[in-house]
């Protein structure tokens, strides 16, 4: 029996990607001058790749690798006012509201009297605690873990903490990558709720089986009522 349920939270709970996607629309813009946006795009997401061990996941890292592709599209030579257009779409980017998906609360709040529910986000502790905060979700969770990497070792840690067995924990995400491989490689189980856009260091080839797909968060409740 399932008896703890993990949530994801961006593009999970709340949108997301669509403010990055946003955002890189604007960096476009900014450099077309420079460099064709396939291009723009391809060396944004090298040295968002290449960050990761530096930065980590989220805004700051973000921004920080298109402050670092404009140097290198224009060869050293990018205005001073374009690098602070492009810290202030980050600070934009911070202060943007945060948005539950349709619903998030209902779900989460149901789910929440009959499960252990844990929220288990990867990125910038600053911002991941703040859009927790907005959220208006915190109440509803026994427990917030915020981790740099989702994979097998920071689940297991995670479980552990809260003297949970993998075989009754189910993780909810949006990537494949990140709430399902790592899981399942757990012995747990997971559902994948996609979101409209996927970051392409996030894309990876789903599993044979042993795992579910839904469209809507409104689904998950009949289906762990099933299990």
């Amino acid at each position: 029996m399932i008896d703890t349920i993990g949530f994801d939270g961006d593009d999970t709970l709340w949108h997301n990607e669509s403010l990055f996607s946003m955002t890189q629309e604007r960096f476009r813009a900014l450099l077309a001058h420079a460099a064709d946006p396939a291009d723009l795009d391809r060396r944004l997401l090298e040295a968002e790749r290449a960050n990761l061990a530096v930065y980590g996941y989220g805004i700051k890292g973000f921004v920080l690798s298109m402050i670092e592709t404009a140097i290198s599209v224009t060869d050293g030579r990018v205005p001073a006012r374009d690098l602070q257009s492009l810290i202030d779409f980050g600070k934009a980017m911070l202060d943007h509201p945060v948005e539950l998906l349709p619903g998030v609360a209902e779900v989460v709040d149901a789910l929440s009297r009959r499960y252990r529910l844990i929220l288990i986000t990867k990125g910038d502790l600053f911002d991941q605690e703040s859009k927790v905060a907005r959220s208006g979700l915190a109440g509803r969770f026994d427990a917030v873990e915020i981790v740099s990497e989702k994979d097998p070792a920071s689940y297991r840690r995670v479980l552990d903490r809260h003297g949970v067995a993998a075989e009754r924990f189910v993780m909810v995400g949006n990537s494949i990558r990140s709430d399902i491989l790592p899981v399942l490689a757990l012995g747990g189980h997971a559902v994948h709720i996609p979101y409209a856009i996927t970051w392409a260091h996030e894309e990876a080839d789903p599993p044979d089986a042993h795992y579910r797909r839904l469209d809507s968060v409104h689904d998950l409740p009949p289906l762990l009522a099933s299990w």
